[in-house]
């Protein structure tokens, strides 16, 4: 199973990096398969800590994949790192073995601590549509420009059914962000 969260890891100076990433979850596992480079990978490999945040403001996905990194942060409670003050659960991790790969190596960690804060509410269709928009941004230039436009044409139907303000803001940067890299030849 694969969760989508956000992964919060510090250098060894303390300094705390937030990305979104997919996290595969097998038995008592979590594995984070960052692609190289990143400095998730850097910072898990140099402190073999990491902390997954399960949150369901979608501004966060949105917001790391468009430069928009400075969310509010609360210090971890059994190792050095940090969790999102607005996180609905976090869960604490070391890292146990890396299987390294020239593109993406696999950390399996395991969890020491794990605390929840709030209720999970449930998604809306709108969030649904920002976390698929955030993928489909975090693969660009992998993916063909036409299959973009047509998964964010099928994902916008979602969004305009159901979504707030907070989802209509983290698309907005999303797609600005999708604009910047609209092919030439695509131009309208």
């Amino acid at each position: 199973m694969i969760q989508e969260t956000i992964v919060t890891t510090i250098n060894a100076q303390g300094m705390a990096h937030i990305a979104p990433m997919g996290v595969h979850v097998v038995q008592n596992q979590f594995v984070i398969l960052p692609f190289k480079p990143a400095q998730t990978l850097s910072n898990l490999l140099e402190t073999k800590t990491a902390v997954i945040n399960y949150c369901d403001d979608v501004r966060v996905f949105a917001g790391c994949l468009t430069g928009r990194r400075d969310w509010p942060l609360r210090a971890a409670e059994q190792l050095s790192g940090w969790y999102l003050a607005d996180a609905l659960a976090h869960a604490e991790l070391v890292l146990e073995r890396v299987e390294d790969d020239e593109v993406r190596p696999k950390l399996f960690c395991r969890a020491i601590h794990t605390a929840n804060h709030k209720p999970f509410q449930g998604f809306n269709r709108g969030q649904y549509a920002v976390l698929e928009a955030a993928i489909l941004v975090s693969r660009l230039g992998r993916l063909p420009w036409e299959k973009i436009v047509s998964e964010l044409d099928y994902l916008r139907i979602g969004l305009e059914k159901t979504a707030g303000d907070r989802e209509w803001q983290a698309w907005g940067w999303l797609i600005e962000l999708i604009e910047q890299h609209r092919p030439a030849e695509v131009q309208p």
